[in-house]
């Protein structure tokens, strides 16, 4: 039987996942333009920035869509060490897009690499997010929708990233962490299209359900998003307007004769 997708509240965890998805992007991928301006010695610590900012989000994003799915007569609980692996490998993976980006440039193979990369890291995540779901059954998937899922997450990825490096300003890295939180919910909700639980009769779930394992974990990834904002926003180079390339002096000519 198909679950409930996440909509369990309505549009209150879709719309909540959304919002962080976005926050995480956006975070993200500012962090990514400051690296292409910045000096060599603190683009890493940009980086790093930027990837943990943008695998908490996503993170934080499947766990918080999670809370709204049900299925009938299916006990739903996770694996704690599983969920916490499933933020690791986002964080990791997300990394390795990131640090591509920001030391081989804007090339349109090196985008393609490091897009696909993200791309997997946000689908990889999910799914092993979902595998640390225990439930009295058995869970199955359409092959062809996971496929999509999966093709959904990297062209975004891709799209997302390539405007973060390519256009300044910030309303264009508006409307890049927009289209990159699109892209994270909406393989997620593509993802859980494709789930098909058949529920055994009797016995139950094990491991920690969502109230009490879910909820106090995303404690830790919201409050590092939110010291993460704080860094970027009080950013010299960001609070004056995005990085702008440094004005050319030209210098006086000398007379001749």
């Amino acid at each position: 039987m198909q679950g409930s997708a996440g909509f369990d509240y309505g549009l209150l965890t879709p719309l909540a996942a959304y919002l962080m998805a976005c926050l995480g992007a956006a975070l993200g991928l500012r962090c990514v333009v400051r690296t292409v301006h910045a000096e060599k010695g603190r683009k890493a610590a940009w980086l790093a920035l930027g990837a943990a900012a943008l695998g908490c989000g996503i993170w934080s994003m499947h766990f918080i869509a999670m809370i709204g799915f049900s299925a009938p007569g299916a006990t739903i609980s996770y694996d704690a060490p599983l969920t916490v692996l499933s933020l690791v490998v986002a964080i990791v993976v997300v990394s390795i897009g990131m640090f591509i980006v920001g030391y081989r440039g804007v090339a349109p193979m090196t985008l393609a690499t490091a897009g696909i990369i993200t791309g997997l890291g946000v689908a990889g995540m999910h799914y092993l997010g979902m595998a640390a779901m225990q439930v009295n059954g058995t869970i199955t998937y359409s092959n062809i929708t996971v496929l999509l899922s999966v093709v959904i997450a990297v062209a975004a990825a891709t799209a997302a990233l390539w405007a973060a490096v390519s256009i300044r300003g910030f309303v264009p890295a508006l409307l890049a962490s927009l289209v990159m939180g699109v892209a994270v919910t909406g393989m997620h909700y593509t993802g859980m299209a494709a789930v098909d639980i058949h529920v055994h009769s009797g016995g139950s779930g094990f491991g920690d359900n969502a109230a009490s394992l879910v909820l106090p974990m995303l404690l830790g990834p919201a409050v590092f998003l939110i010291l993460a904002a704080v860094v970027v926003m009080f950013d010299p180079l960001l609070v004056a307007g995005d990085e702008q390339p440094a004005p050319r002096v030209s210098r006086p000519r000398t007379p001749v004769g």
